[in-house]
């Protein structure tokens, strides 16, 4: 079957598929965008199998046509999805540049469907679950970042309570390095999440500085879920009320916090460490 091949950067499939970088078109589509050979590949193993994969094969770099992942290398991994049926449409490198939203691409930018499931259809199906709640937060770079972390240290799922970005922002697809794909993730008001963690038996730990209970002195054995609130605000009282317990990172700088991202992952890896 003869593939489409875009050599103008006017084209107007592109400029549709640029409109995805804007949360209303994915709302509407259902659709989002993942970019990179890495990403693709992990968004692959979890399952996902792209609606249309655009390829630029002049912008492929060396490690790509000469790497030993699972799926192999970039023209592999275009072979593999081509078999599958995916729709490959090739690319001018300035046609690329078009729609590419990072630094130094690759050549490889799929169209996937929107992840994400109601917190209802998210189920605490263990005595061990840990999970991550992230109240508020702004930045999609620190969304992102949790959810490596998350993934990194086994948890469950990762609940975006009031969520302020979109789990199909491209910056958390690209922060997370495709680990979005592989994780259970969900949105909620932070009163529907409080009320589901209540319902699931759930431990939760909330990290604020206003409180003297370290984040070591607390048990995170059992089914807990560990909450940190938006960059600026922190926790609401809301989330701070719900708490079994409010734990503290020590802070002996003159900053007085950390970033959400570096909280959430020491909080995380403490409950790694008490779990063995």
């Amino acid at each position: 079957m003869r593939e489409l091949e875009i050599t103008s950067p006017a084209n107007p499939r592109l400029k549709a598929l640029a409109g995805l970088r804007r949360r209303r078109a994915r709302e509407e589509t259902g659709r989002t965008l993942v970019e990179g050979h890495e990403e693709i590949r992990l968004a692959l193993e979890a399952g996902v199998t792209p609606r249309t994969l655009f390829v630029a094969e002049e912008l492929f770099s060396p490690s790509g046509r000469a790497g030993s992942q699972e799926i192999g290398t970039q023209p592999e991994l275009v072979e593999r999805l081509r078999a599958a049926g995916v729709e490959i449409v090739r690319l001018s490198p300035a046609a690329y540049g078009k729609v590419s939203y990072r630094e130094g691409p690759d050549g490889l930018l799929a169209v996937v469907d929107n992840v994400g499931m109601p917190l209802s259809s998210l189920h605490v199906d263990s005595d061990h679950w840990l999970g991550l709640v992230t109240q508020g937060v702004e930045k999609p770079g620190n969304l992102g970042a949790m959810l490596r972390t998350a993934d990194a240290a086994g948890a469950d799922a990762v609940v975006a309570a009031d969520p302020v970005t979109d789990w199909g922002n491209p910056n958390v697809v690209r922060a997370s390095k495709g680990t979005l794909f592989a994780l259970p993730v969900a949105s909620a008001s932070t009163t529907e999440t409080v009320d589901w963690l209540r319902a699931g038996d759930v431990t939760l730990v909330v990290t604020t500085p206003e409180t003297d209970v370290v984040h070591t002195e607390v048990d995170y054995r059992g089914r807990v879920a560990i909450a940190v609130g938006s960059e600026k605000h922190g926790a609401d009282e809301t989330l701070l009320k719900a708490a079994t317990h409010r734990v503290r990172i020590p802070m002996h700088g003159r900053a007085n916090s950390l970033n959400v991202s570096v909280a959430a992952a020491i909080v995380l890896y403490e409950a790694v460490r008490q779990r063995g």
